[in-house]
């Protein structure tokens, strides 16, 4: 009985194949400005920033234009301004 199971544990381990990454090679992109300070504001708008990759006033960062970093920017948009989008 030890046997059966470890051979239906082989196979399903061997039955799972990896996830494929689909990465378009034309990604679009925004490129995006702190313009305000996050002092005295909430503390996930700052936590936001930061997982915008924006630390201090005036850096700028381009970003791939996902509706995940959308949404971040549409949370911190009167901190931040968009600079460029590219196709």
């Amino acid at each position: 009985m030890n046997a059966s199971n470890t051979e239906k544990k082989a196979t399903a381990k061997k039955s799972k194949a990896p996830a494929k990454k689909t990465a378009s090679k034309a990604s679009k992109t925004v490129t995006v400005k702190q313009i305000g300070s996050p002092i005295g504001r909430r503390a996930d708008q700052r936590q936001t920033l930061v997982g915008l990759g924006l630390n201090k006033l005036h850096r700028q960062r381009t970003l791939e234009d996902t509706p995940s970093v959308r949404g971040m920017i549409n949370k911190v948009s009167h901190l931040i301004e968009i600079v460029e989008q590219s196709a």
